[in-house]
């Protein structure tokens, strides 16, 4: 009859850690999730959000959750296993490797490319951002920065310490593949985290590529800022859906001989130093697209 006990309370306190394990979990989600809309609806800075909750105690809350659930698995099944029990440890241990593998994601993705935010197709001849769009980053924004003065800060972390003082251009240039094949950027020696950014070139004319890259722009979802087909340049503010972050797009179309238009495209974000390649991939996918449109 002790035995009989013994091992209904054993199976008691293995339920209640699985239960625990899979809360846990849950409550990784809700860290992350917090500290993204905090962020965006202003309970606390993107510094706070990202920095702290996110970079700075988000391994602590997701590795822990991890280790947990994989905990509570393993007393699951030692002597007389339980099926509840483990099927709650399981779902904890999914939920929070997920969590975790976001995590890691996020900082490998983070280390990949050249901690910069500000990328464009022709840096020699740079887009210049209107008035208009200048009022709408606000002065608490990143500097847009031209010509000479487009230089990595000569201070900050140690990490950084090979991009000090050296120009945006040069910096985004060599993280750039040379060629456009689907498996250039993995092929490189080292692999490169960019796209070639080049100024692209249609054949029709700058009014017909304009509509064509507005339609894309309201595809997107992205707000407009500048709507101006007779002088060529469109821009607009893409604000991610999770955190609120925004970044300044400015597209501009000149038109060249026999009816072709060149395009080129800028991509700066407002806040942090490091844009983790959202910048290159929004270029990058945007050309591609605007590329790929029947013009009549």
């Amino acid at each position: 009859m002790s035995y009989h006990i013994v091992e209904d309370e054993s199976g008691r306190l293995r339920g209640k850690f699985s239960l625990f394990a899979i809360l846990f979990s849950i409550f990784g989600v809700g860290w992350f999730a917090a500290a993204a809309l905090g962020s965006k609806y202003g309970l606390w800075s993107w510094q706070f959000g990202l920095g702290k909750m996110t970079i700075g105690w988000g391994p602590i809350v997701a590795f822990g959750a991890l280790g947990v659930a994989a905990l509570a698995c393993i007393i699951a099944l030692v002597k007389a296993p339980r099926k509840r029990p483990f099927m709650l440890g399981l779902g904890a241990l999914l939920i929070s490797g997920l969590l975790a593998g976001r995590l890691a994601g996020l900082v490998a993705g983070a280390q990949s490319v050249p901690p910069i935010h500000d990328i464009q197709t022709n840096w020699s001849d740079p887009i210049v951002l209107s008035d208009d769009l200048m009022a709408e980053r606000g002065e608490d924004s990143n500097p847009v920065l031209y010509g000479d003065e487009a230089r990595f800060p000569s201070e900050g972390r140690e990490e950084s310490k090979r991009f000090f003082g050296r120009l945006i251009s040069d910096i985004q240039e060599e993280a750039e593949c040379e060629t456009d094949g689907k498996n250039a950027c993995k092929d490189s020696q080292p692999p490169k985290p960019y796209k070639p950014l080049n100024t692209l070139t249609i054949a029709a004319t700058p009014d017909k590529v304009y509509q064509a890259a507005r339609r894309l722009v309201e595809q997107r979802g992205w707000s407009i800022v500048t709507n101006d087909p007779g002088g060529g340049v469109l821009e607009a503010t893409h604000t991610s859906p999770w955190w609120g972050f925004k970044d300044d797009i400015a597209i501009r179309f000149r038109g060249l001989e026999n009816g072709r238009t060149a395009v080129d495209m800028r991509s700066i974000s407002r806040v942090g130093q490091s844009d983790l390649g959202a910048n290159a991939r929004r270029i990058t996918t945007f050309l591609y697209d605007l590329d790929g449109q029947r013009f009549q």
